[in-house]
């Protein structure tokens, strides 16, 4: 885990961070569809499974700016930008109907994620801990399937005043619309290094990651 201190005093959100980290602590969040038709019919030709295609889009494109990258250390009050950043998923149990976190390294190399991910999967579906370890995994970002409802809105509410920086992304069922295959993603980010159009920026990104992903495919 490598990270770096931002300079506050230099920090392009400088005026922003403080107002949010000091005077009005809150969290900035938006769900909307993006068009996962071309993974889905990427993935079934290549048979692979969708959801680690999707990881692997999602932790790329969290990793390709700072801005998604950033963490506080409450300690020192410092604020930091991790190297990298990794997905915690979650496999759910269908007998007990509860889910353990799994945390996967994130790969640039997409083969190798995929297998490490996999891996990751099958080995949570042999135990039913929760076995969260958050504080051995600062620069883990929360991604979790609600694989039952292709829903319209969600929203993750933290304590007030909790400058919580990793983004939490959730995404529900596609569900076809007219001839394309739509799937609800939600993203919460702090409102201390992120606003609005931060936010909206993961949707475009993801949109541009799944073109260039199956591109040729």
């Amino acid at each position: 885990m490598n990270y770096r201190i931002i300079d506050v005093e230099t920090y392009y959100r400088k005026g922003v961070f403080r107002h949010f980290s000091e005077d009005c602590r809150c969290s900035t969040s938006m769900t909307a569809r993006i068009d996962v038709t071309a993974l889905v019919e990427h993935s079934r030709r290549a048979g692979t499974k969708f959801y680690i295609n999707f990881l692997y889009i999602l932790s790329k494109v969290l990793n390709s700016r700072e801005d998604y990258r950033m963490g506080y250390l409450w300690q020192s009050g410092e604020l930091i930008c991790y190297d990298v950043i990794h997905p915690t998923q979650y496999v759910f149990h269908e007998d007990t109907e509860t889910c353990t976190p799994v945390y996967t390294v994130y790969d640039p190399d997409y083969e190798t994620f995929y297998a490490n991910a996999l891996r990751d999967v099958e080995r949570a579906q042999q135990t039913r801990e929760y076995g969260l370890d958050a504080q051995n995994h600062p620069n883990w970002f929360d991604s979790s399937y609600i694989s039952w409802l292709s829903y319209d809105a969600l929203n993750i509410e933290l304590p007030d005043g909790h400058l919580f920086f990793a983004p939490i992304v959730n995404w529900g069922r596609y569900r076809r619309e007219g001839d394309r295959l739509m799937m609800p993603v939600s993203v919460r980010l702090n409102h201390a290094v992120a606003d609005g159009y931060l936010v909206a920026k993961v949707f475009d990104l993801l949109q541009r990651e799944i073109e260039a992903f199956t591109a040729g495919a």
